[in-house]
């Protein structure tokens, strides 16, 4: 077996949480959770869509969308969008934050 046809141990991988959500339209966008919070009384995630071509992940760069977790009317789990434009800019800084910070101890 050659070195390009030998597997990459499964624990080389970086672990990924994927969400699957689905629009109004039926349509199922896949996305990686890059990091979660809790602030003012809710629990917001930060998602980067998933692509299936290289170039398009490429294309969307830092790209990333933020939701609320909230539950339904029969008390099942969804996600939400923001609405507050205030909150939003709120939870934008936080993420960015955690996100600068990650990064910062990556160099270390």
């Amino acid at each position: 077996m050659s070195d390009a046809e030998k597997k990459i141990p499964e624990e080389e991988y970086p672990e990924t949480d994927l969400v699957s959500l689905v629009d109004e339209d039926g349509t199922e966008y896949e996305f990686e959770v890059i990091d979660e919070i809790d602030y003012k009384d809710g629990h917001y995630y930060a998602l980067a869509p998933q692509f299936d071509l290289p170039d398009q992940d490429i294309e969307a760069g830092s790209t990333y969308m933020i939701f609320e977790a909230v539950e339904d009317d029969n008390g099942e789990p969804q996600l939400a969008e923001i609405d507050d434009d205030e909150l939003l800019d709120e939870l934008v800084e936080i993420f960015e934050q955690n996100f600068d910070a990650e990064f910062e101890d990556e160099e270390e």
